[in-house]
């Protein structure tokens, strides 16, 4: 992906129409395939200057794709008499200084930390050996077992790296599923019984904590699933994905 960054400096009494102008625009960029995410912001300290983000799929994209096509030219109709007040016009690369700060929770803390995870993963292990859909994976499994996948989960929802650190981090994790040939029905059953268990220990119950786990949960075991296949080569080595409100980590080969 590519961020592309049109700064427009605009007198205060035309701010009114450039804003309406761009929000007409937007309806044809959001329509493009090569346009991921947009937003337009207006700095405070001084009120003509504007900063137009778009991110693109690649510059080649923006570039060929989206300036050869019928809504770049919608677009382009909407914000044409503003192109004389453009400062900048450029594409900006990622680099690997990024981050979250602490004004928002991470959903480990959210949870209640290291103890609710376990609390959690203790009372999961005792259904599933006692089942007989998944429990059969689980034979002869490790008694320190519920606690490496509390740490796991600790990890993913925004806690220390322990896993990383004390278990092999992603690569470990991937060798637990490697030719298991896990069924849906065994998926499904782990999920179900994984938020019972979730209940039954008072995880957080809020509709944004829930959701945003369950999003990983089902995320998570539908990649264990695909990874256990007899014929699947998956990925040997990748991050621990870091899970946040909502947000799935998309992870690209070589990253």
């Amino acid at each position: 992906m590519i961020v592309e960054y049109i700064r427009y400096r605009v007198p205060v009494e035309r701010s009114e129409e450039y804003e309406a102008a761009y929000a007409r625009a937007a309806v044809p960029l959001a329509r493009a395939p090569q346009c991921v995410e947009y937003d337009l912001n207006r700095c405070v300290e001084d009120p003509e200057a504007y900063v137009l983000r778009i991110v693109w799929t690649s510059a080649e994209d923006h570039l060929t794709g989206f300036r050869g096509s019928a809504n770049f030219r919608e677009f382009f109709a909407e914000i044409k008499p503003y192109v004389e007040q453009i400062e900048e016009m450029r594409h900006y690369e990622h680099t690997p200084v990024a981050g979250q700060g602490s004004s928002v929770p991470t959903l480990y803390d959210w949870a209640g930390g290291a103890e609710v995870f376990e609390r959690l993963t203790e009372a999961f292990y005792r259904h599933v050996l006692e089942d007989d859909v998944v429990g059969p994976l689980f034979a002869g499994m490790d008694r320190d077992h519920p606690r490496y996948v509390a740490m796991w989960l600790g990890e993913v929802f925004g806690g220390r790296p322990r896993y990383t650190e004390e278990r092999g981090g992603y690569h470990h994790m991937l060798t637990q599923h490697l030719g298991k040939a896990i069924t849906e029905s065994q998926r499904r059953r782990w999920v179900n019984l994984l938020l019972d268990a979730a209940d039954e220990t008072g995880l957080p119950d809020d509709p944004e904590f829930r959701a945003a786990f369950v999003g990983y949960i089902e995320w998570g075991t539908r990649l264990a699933v695909a990874n256990s296949q007899r014929d699947a080569d998956p990925v040997q080595q990748a991050p621990v994905p870091r899970w946040g409100w909502g947000v799935a980590p998309p992870y690209v080969e070589g990253t």
